[in-house]
């Protein structure tokens, strides 16, 4: 039966017949029609035998399939091409597992060589060697064919008892678990191709109809078979969705197991943490000399630097078009300092600022900025890459076990200190931190930062009671510098937490704190009297409590308790109100404080006294400052600074505007014009101002062209609703009722548009010089902003970005809507 198949359907197989036949026996012609006859006749009884086959596996049992089949067949299949060994062969194996689809499949010689043959129809490779003796030899060779399937069968039994002993299974591997072979299997569309070449090189006259359905089936079998083959790929397909959502579940994961340090104790006695390690700062990279072409001018001639003195003009050369470098006292203290980097012979040459030409240096700084601002992907990509693996390393500690980010974990470089307003150390040289300058602060069990190499730290402290991880003293003012956490750190934010928890206990003492210094105005010691007025400036007007300086080390920055005589006037009536007093200072930053407010009469009668044969330089408050200030307020409330009352003040402020301004059935932009306007006017009474931004015009211009736009539209859209309904009017039918909704629709949302716009703009104009931010990140407790949200359904993304979020997450997670300060 197999040779007959591979005559018909292998094209392979002519020419060994061909070749084998010219080199033996030279059939004649009659021999060979005699033959064909036979096969047709063949496979007319073949036919009967799968018809016989199929109805004996639906409903007898194998055994019994088995023996019919022996005893029916006998020995035409032998003489044919073998197909009693593949049907016994296969029978023996159905007896012990029962599957059908193995009944062609010479399970005896995949077992034995572990080759996988998908089609099921090609020979094997013994039986095929001795089967090209071709048509005409069978009758020579059927004897020797006899013994040799005999020896075979007894060998296939001896596989099958061997693999069931091994594997303790009653059947042999199947073809879908065995490893592909070097054959490969054809597609059922490829078999049809090759059955149709085939039977194109057969007579036309004979057509075996029942082997294509045959062949159909085994293609369909082979595609079952071939399902497992496939699977693992579906399955590598499936593990990678699993392990997509594997990242999703993880990001989810982490964002769950996010620190909830507001939900445990908290460390007593005032220790902040049991545990830290952390990698210490990371410094200024070394100063880079300026090329040879870049030249430094002297009296109009070349002068080459020491590359210290070099480093300093560096820095005065990239300030050149700044307005500081204008400054005389300026100009002066980095005149002083950078002699002192210069070695003696340039300070015997270089003796005044005003002979020396930075120009090349200025230009090439210039073109450097420039040249950084048309860098190319790649190099930005490298330069981020580069501060991406810096941040992994020195931006994170760990504290109590749990991951923290710090806040900046670099050094200052060296430069000129600018400082605020009039500062008369402006100009001055900071010098570069060095290794030796630096305390780094850590725990004992943890692994002390390495030093740079060369270099070692100043000390090692394990101070469990203080919060910073790194410091050093900067030498313009001699004032500490510290690296610390993050504002979205444990530390930070019960900092934070504790604060605003401070400002709701004053809440509940303030009219009882109001009532003691009102009865202070009518004291007869003058030091009484000085500190409650000083207190109801802080308690009424938001105002600093201001802190001692030493004279002419900061710039003239006063608060309360350091105003001057010429910092205020007094005017019984002003502007049809009474008792008015109008202050005019330079607040903290140098930002001027200009407010005119109507006082009780008991404070303006004391502010009389106050100025009494004073001078306008002279302190109002001469018998008062910040330290006994805050004594006093220690006694009155525990914790209770001047700070705490301006914390106070400003939440206070903002819920109480939010009450007052927050429609209900606006919608989220007029809702959170309502909050920027309640945040506003936290921000006026604290003060916090700003300059115009620069491109303020500029945007407001662009603004305005967007809402003029937007309104011809919207005049568009009216005129084309009014006409739509004019027609629905006269057809009176359901496509123009769509149309008239439709236009309905388009006229809402752009005046939706509109609206935005226009609040967008009325937002911009207030805020031009009102600073929003600072008074919403510092004295605002964020937990009024959250209630409020939730309660009036505004998105917290609306009010707070990410790095807010971060950082107030115990204020997110603990507030609900009924929240009140």
């Amino acid at each position: 039966m197999l040779i007959w198949y591979e005559l018909q359907y292998n094209p392979s197989w002519v020419p060994n017949i061909g070749s084998y036949q010219a080199n033996s026996i030279n059939p004649d012609s009659h021999k060979h029609k005699k033959d064909k006859e036979h096969r047709h006749k063949e496979h007319k009884k073949d036919k009967d035998r799968e018809k016989s086959k199929h109805n004996n596996s639906e409903h007898k049992d194998p055994s019994e399939k088995k023996h019919k089949d022996k005893h029916k067949d006998g020995e035409k299949h032998r003489e044919k091409d073998g197909e009693k060994h593949r049907e016994k062969d296969g029978e023996k194996h159905r007896e012990k597992d029962g599957e059908k689809h193995r009944e062609k499949d010479g399970e005896k010689h995949r077992e034995k060589d572990g080759e996988k043959h998908k089609d099921g129809e090609k020979h094997r490779d013994k039986d095929g060697e001795k089967r090209k003796d071709g048509e005409k030899h069978k009758e020579k060779h059927r004897e020797k064919d006899k013994e040799k399937r005999k020896e075979e069968r007894l060998k296939s039994s001896g596989d099958s008892a061997k693999v069931k002993k091994e594997n303790g299974f009653s059947s042999p591997h199947h073809i879908k678990d065995e490893p592909e072979d070097d054959g490969y299997t054809l597609s059922p569309k490829e078999q049809n191709k090759a059955l149709k070449r085939s039977r194109d090189d057969e007579d036309s006259d004979y057509k075996p109809k029942k082997i294509k359905t045959e062949d159909v089936k085994k293609a369909k079998k082979r595609k079952q078979e071939e399902v497992p083959d496939v699977k693992p790929k579906k399955t590598k397909g499936k593990d990678k969705g699993q392990v997509v959502e594997g990242k999703k579940k993880k990001v989810k994961k982490e964002e769950e197991e996010k620190w909830k340090w507001w939900e445990e104790e908290r460390h007593t006695d005032g220790v902040k943490w049991k545990f830290l390690e952390h990698k210490g700062p990371v410094f200024a990279p070394p100063y880079e000399p300026l090329p040879e072409n870049v030249k430094f001018y002297y009296d109009g001639k070349t002068v080459k630097l020491s590359p210290k003195a070099e480093e300093v003009a560096t820095f005065f050369a990239k300030m050149l078009d700044h307005e500081y470098t204008t400054k005389d006292i300026f100009r002066k203290n980095f005149f002083k300092d950078w002699k002192k980097e210069m070695t003696a012979d340039e300070r015997n040459l270089i003796t005044g600022l005003s002979k020396c030409d930075f120009t090349e240096m200025s230009s090439y700084f210039k073109a450097q900025s420039e040249a950084r601002k048309q860098m190319t992907k790649e190099e930005k990509l490298k330069i981020k890459l580069e501060n991406e693996r810096l941040v992994a390393e020195y931006g994170f500690c760990v504290m109590d076990n749990h991951k923290e980010r710090i806040a900046n974990f670099r050094i200052e470089p060296p430069g000129l200190f600018r400082g605020r307003g009039n500062h008369p150390k402006m100009g001055k040289l900071k010098r570069r931190i060095r290794p030796e300058d630096i305390i780094i602060n850590c725990s004992k069990d943890s692994k002390v930062p390495t030093p740079p190499s060369g270099h070692k730290w100043k000390e090692i402290r394990h101070d469990n009671k203080v919060t910073w991880l790194v410091s050093w003293t900067e030498n313009i003012q001699g004032s500490i510098k510290y690296i610390m956490l993050n504002p979205s750190s444990r530390i930070k934010g019960e900092k934070d937490w504790q604060k605003y928890e401070t400002a709701r206990r004053l809440k509940k003492c303030v009219e009882k704190i109001r009532n003691t210094y009102r009865e202070d105005w009518k004291s007869k010691e003058m030091k009484a009297r000085q500190r409650s007025v000083a207190l109801y400036f802080i308690d009424k007007l938001a105002l600093r409590a201001g802190n001692e300086k030493e004279e002419g080390e900061t710039a003239d920055t006063v608060g309360c308790c350091s105003l001057r005589v010429e910092h205020i006037k007094l005017y019984p009536e002003m502007d049809g109100q009474e008792y008015v007093v109008e202050f005019d200072f330079p607040g903290k930053d140098s930002i001027r404080y200009y407010n005119k407010v109507p006082v009780e009469k008991r404070v303006f009668k004391n502010l009389q006294l106050f100025m009494e044969n004073k001078q306008p330089e002279d302190d109002l408050f001469d018998r008062l400052n910040t330290t006994i200030l805050n004594k006093h307020l220690q006694d009155l409330m525990d914790g209770l600074t001047a700070k705490v009352f301006r914390t106070y003040n400003a939440s206070i402020t903002l819920q109480q505007q939010l009450n007052e301004l927050t429609n209900p059935d606006d919608n989220v932009p007029a809702k959170i014009l309502s909050y920027n306007r309640a945040n506003r006017a936290v921000a006026i009474l604290c003060n916090h101002q700003r300059a115009p931004p620069k491109t303020f015009e500029k945007s407001m211009l662009n603004l305005q062209t967007k809402i003029d736009a937007k309104k011809d539209q919207l005049a568009d859209a009216r005129r084309e609703l009014k006409s739509a309904k004019a027609d629905a009017k006269v057809k009176r039918d359901e496509k123009t009722k769509k149309l008239v909704e439709s236009k309905k629709k388009a006229v809402q949302r752009i005046e939706e548009q509109l609206m935005k716009l226009e609040v967008q703009a009325t937002d911009r104009e207030e805020n031009k010089q009102i600073a929003l931010g600072t008074s919403k990140l510092n004295y605002l407790d964020p937990r009024i902003s959250v209630a409020w949200c939730k309660k009036f359904g505004v998105p917290i993304e609306k009010i707070y970005n990410k790095t807010q979020r971060e950082k107030f997450a115990w204020a997110i997670d603990m507030a609900d809507e009924d929240f009140a300060f």
